[in-house]
């Protein structure tokens, strides 16, 4: 009597081959359709194609106008002209004063004496801010990161004064000198961010072997510099050779004038612009530029490279 009075015990409905207390296997969800995400590809593409041609109309713009006669250039904005006028390139380079490879020469000596300044000065001053212990050395390196705030219309002036009385007004002399000083501050905080990430170690090995300062930065540093010192060159080239403002209020004759001047000079305020001969020399003119920032960029990749290397 007393078994029967005793409660059943409570039958485990758990599937065999499950484990106690493991949860009820759940219903797979179904992958996402393949045309749905052929769809969101499509769409993705599609917008970055868009947003590609919008940034790259104008340079094709450019290249189709310098090959357009003048009446055309502006009365046709699409990218298929009417006709072909290969004349602009040669009436282009022999318009102006001197031939347009005169105003090329002008600007390669200038971007050359441009890059070896600020190599030579920035690379010198971002040790000494990165390396050398000196009472005021972040007083100054704060005061130099200021500079970088300071728009150049407010230093042209004085600039222009001080220069005008050295009787240096129309030479590349105010262009070229000021970089040997290390004026481009974004450079030289470029190059102290980089050396204060090269292992002290090094140094104070390179100091028991006996090496001073300079042979430090000489032998040890500027070697493991090459990512650095082809960002600078990359764009001091570019920077200089797109320099439009400094040129124009330092140099004052067409024998002197670099091709942002030159480019200028197509242009006629009062009267006819010879605008199909200036896109054609716009296109000559960034041909040095697309090269210098093909190989330079092969440059930059290798100096990682080599840096990891070693």
């Amino acid at each position: 009597m007393t078994d029967l009075a005793r409660p059943a015990a409570p039958v485990d409905e758990t599937p065999a081959g499950t484990a106690a207390g493991a949860s009820a296997p759940r219903t797979p969800v179904a992958p996402r359709s393949h045309g749905a995400r052929t769809v969101r590809a499509v769409l993705k593409h599609t917008m970055m194609i868009a947003a590609s041609l919008a940034m790259i109309y104008p340079l094709l713009w450019m290249v189709v106008s310098s090959l357009r006669p003048n009446d055309e250039i502006f009365r046709n904005p699409s990218l298929f002209p009417l006709s072909f006028d290969v004349d602009n390139y040669v009436r282009g380079w022999s318009a102006q004063s001197f031939e347009f490879s005169h105003y090329l020469m002008n600007s390669t000596l200038l971007v050359v004496g441009c890059v070896i300044g600020n190599l030579f000065a920035c690379t010198l001053t971002a040790y000494a801010f990165a390396r050398l212990r000196f009472w005021g050395r972040n007083i100054a390196f704060a005061m130099m990161l200021m500079t970088l705030m300071l728009p150049i219309h407010v230093v042209i002036v004085p600039q222009y004064i001080m220069f005008s009385q050295t009787g240096w007004v129309n030479t590349m002399l105010p262009l070229i000198l000021p970089k040997f000083l290390a004026t481009d501050a974004f450079f030289v905080f470029l190059m102290v961010q980089f050396i204060r990430g090269i292992p002290r170690e090094l140094d104070e090995a390179a100091r028991i072997d006996g090496c001073g300062h300079f042979r430090i930065f000489f032998r040890v540093i500027l070697p493991l510099m090459t990512p650095a010192l082809a960002t600078t060159t990359i764009f001091t080239f570019m920077w200089t050779w797109n320099d439009f403002f400094g040129s124009l209020i330092y140099l004052t004759t067409p024998d002197n004038f670099t091709v942002p001047l030159a480019l200028k000079s197509f242009l006629d305020g009062q009267g006819t612009s010879d605008w199909g001969a200036m896109f054609a020399m716009s296109i000559v003119s960034l041909i040095p530029l697309f090269l210098v920032f093909l190989f330079g960029q092969r440059f930059l990749v290798k100096g990682f490279a080599t840096t990891g290397i070693k």
